[in-house]
């Protein structure tokens, strides 16, 4: 079996990658033409998987791609993913989140309309909560131009299987994470600073709303789920979450606790990271996905930022010497 990734780079390809090769794959990873490229978190696993170049914003490359690897599946995880970001740069989150999910289903049907296609959805699509747990029924109410652009390409999804039988599948994941993790997302910049604070480099933790609520994962797990919607006779979309909410003081407290320390005596409120409108409860009801294909999550709340401190630990421990 062939499987074509893109977004490899991230932290779900570089999981998913891992979870393919074990499972016998041959893995591609697509990866953009740049100046500074970095594999860091595929470097254990690059002689594994085979690196192809194309780019979301450039459809004929997708096409030639598609044509020479003709995957069995194709994973599209590519996108500008930080919420933040999306409203400095609307237009370019549009084209790579939004658009860049029509290029490479255009694509798909072109060179190779018998390959299965999972599209990562995510939870910020519900943005201000019509209803509390969110299923795969409730209605989206996005609230950034990153949750914007996620619906175009969760719905143009739904549209390529329902106009050209292309075996498309979304995935409408909550939030997840790992010490893969990029730290400019919360969970991560949270573990990183309690490492550099518990060590010395750090005396402050700046941050925005520590209100809001996530249902938070590891990435592991959810990269398991990908493969297993893609594994069904029928393609149908799932949501894939805890069911567990917390806040991201909850956050604070158990990272903190792992070393020891009160996360009280190092938070402080910058305005600098506040959203322009906020997301303040996601809570998802992952039951179809658990009664229909058996999947459940294997690393708790605890388990999961216990797992990330102890990552940055060791790393910042490292540079300490």
């Amino acid at each position: 079996m062939k499987a074509l990734i893109t977004g490899v780079t991230g932290q779900d390809g570089s999981y998913l990658a891992e979870f393919l090769l074990e499972k016998g794959y041959e893995v591609y990873g697509m990866v953009r033409r740049s100046s500074t490229e970095n594999f860091e978190r595929i470097n254990h696993i690059k002689d594994k998987i085979e690196l192809v170049q194309a780019d979301l914003l450039d459809e004929l490359s997708l096409i030639k791609l598609l044509e020479a690897v003709q995957p069995d599946e194709i994973y599209n995880l590519a996108a500008m993913s930080f919420v933040p970001t999306s409203w400095t740069q609307p237009v370019l989150t549009g084209e790579f989140t939004a658009i860049g999910v029509s290029r490479i289903l255009e694509a798909v049907r072109f060179a190779c309309p018998k390959a299965k296609f999972y599209q990562a959805s995510s939870s910020e699509m519900y943005g201000k909560v019509l209803e509390v747990p969110q299923t795969e029924k409730t209605p989206f109410y996005p609230r950034s131009p990153y949750a914007v652009s996620k619906v175009y390409g969760h719905y143009i999804t739904v549209n390529y299987r329902e106009s050209y039988d292309i075996f498309a599948v979304s995935g409408i994941l909550f939030n997840h994470e790992s010490p893969r993790r990029g730290k400019e997302f919360v969970t991560r910049k949270i573990t990183d600073y309690v490492a550099r604070i518990k060590l010395g480099f750090e005396k402050q933790l700046p941050l925005g709303n520590i209100d809001s609520e996530r249902d938070w994962g590891f990435a592991g797990d959810y990269v398991r789920m990908m493969w297993m919607m893609l594994q069904q006779d029928q393609p149908t979309d799932y949501v894939i979450a805890t069911g567990k909410s917390h806040s991201v003081k909850q956050f604070l407290e158990a990272a903190f606790s792992v070393v020891d320390l009160n996360w009280q005596d190092y938070v402080v409120q910058d305005p600098r990271f506040m959203r322009p409108a906020e997301v303040d409860h996601l809570i998802g009801d992952s039951s179809k996905a658990k009664n229909e294909l058996g999947w459940v999550p294997e690393v708790d709340f605890e388990g999961l930022v216990q797992m990330m401190v102890e990552a940055d630990l060791e790393r910042w421990q490292a540079v300490k010497g």
